[in-house]
């Protein structure tokens, strides 16, 4: 199941207390205070990793705390400082603090962001000493370590996205042209969440089958039509067998506009898949329409090796 959206509460780990001690041993009865200080809570950082794909570690993990620091001890010994916390995420990773509303970005593994910053060690009495006051018997708490809620959206980047409506022959495309196996069968919405697959060096996502109305809501689109925004090239697929497939095209067409204009300028290929149920008439009549939509059109019956080779030397050059 791909999880690509989550809220987590995040807390950075407490500064350890300081100590009041006194000097005590066999030679000095009554010592200065040698109370050390305490450490340094753990702050909490988010990091990108390339090999991780969803948001799954958080499905259950609501809440991701750093170690507080160690209190400070007797003989002005200082308590450690508590780890970092480093969480990792996806590159294409939207994180979003819900009290400020403030947003970035994780598109690179070198990216490394502060969330939330640990408490500040609380001083122990030996600070507080001077010549008017030789004996504090007071001490400094450490510092509470900040809490963020945070919302974590994930993007996927792909250079390829498949799109078109559910049964348009995404999943198998997908499948002959990596090594994905996304489930397939002969009915809507078979595909529920987005697949990735390789092909030429190039991440390849089949977008689950959008809808008329899919950018209000409808369906399963909305959920994923976010994620066609990072693709360099829209593989538009659809069925050559339909009995409106420019209707198909135009409907497709329209969700994206209506969710993003920009998605309108993607650059665009259009695979009419199927190919082996139709006639040559019904070919012939799809060329010259989509032609007279100045639509350059890819035919594929994944049945015939040389329409398969065809489309890969095509998406070879398109990317």
């Amino acid at each position: 199941m791909l999880i690509d959206e989550v809220v987590v509460t995040i807390k950075a780990g407490n500064g350890g207390n300081g100590a009041i001690s006194f000097k005590r041993n066999a030679q000095t009865a009554k010592g200065g205070p040698d109370g050390g200080n305490g450490g340094k809570g753990g702050d909490v950082y988010i990091v990108g990793a390339r090999d991780i794909d969803t948001l799954t570690t958080f499905r259950y993990q609501k809440v991701v705390r750093a170690e507080d620091g160690i209190n400070g001890g007797k003989y002005n010994l200082y308590g450690k400082n508590a780890e970092d916390k480093i969480i990792k995420v996806p590159l294409g990773t939207i994180t979003t603090n819900l009290e400020s509303g403030n947003s970035f970005e994780i598109n690179s593994e070198e990216d490394k962001f502060l969330i939330a910053k640990g408490g500040k060690g609380g001083r122990g009495n030996n600070e507080f000493k001077s010549s008017t006051t030789q004996a504090p018997r007071y001490r400094e708490l450490g510092g509470i370590g900040e809490e963020k809620k945070i919302k974590l959206e994930l993007k996927i980047i792909a250079d390829i996205g498949l799109i078109g409506l559910p049964n348009a022959g995404k999943s198998s495309l997908l499948s002959v042209l990596t090594n994905a196996h996304p489930k397939i069968a002969d009915y809507p919405f078979t595909t529920l969440e987005p697949n990735l697959g390789v092909f030429d060096s190039k991440i390849i996502a089949d977008i689950p089958g959008l809808i008329e109305g899919a950018s209000r809501g409808k369906g399963l689109g909305d959920k994923f039509l976010k994620h066609i925004e990072r693709t360099r090239l829209l593989v538009h697929c659809i069925d050559s067998s339909s009995q409106t497939p420019t209707a198909d095209y135009k409907t497709i067409r329209k969700e994206l506009e209506e969710f993003n204009s920009e998605l309108l300028d993607k650059k665009e290929m259009v695979v009419l898949t199927k190919q082996d149920l139709i006639d040559e008439k019904k070919q012939k009549e799809l060329e010259a329409t989509f032609k007279r939509m100045k639509k350059e059109i890819v035919f594929l019956s994944l049945y015939n090796d040389n329409s398969l080779d065809e489309l890969k030397k095509v998406l070879h050059e398109a990317i």
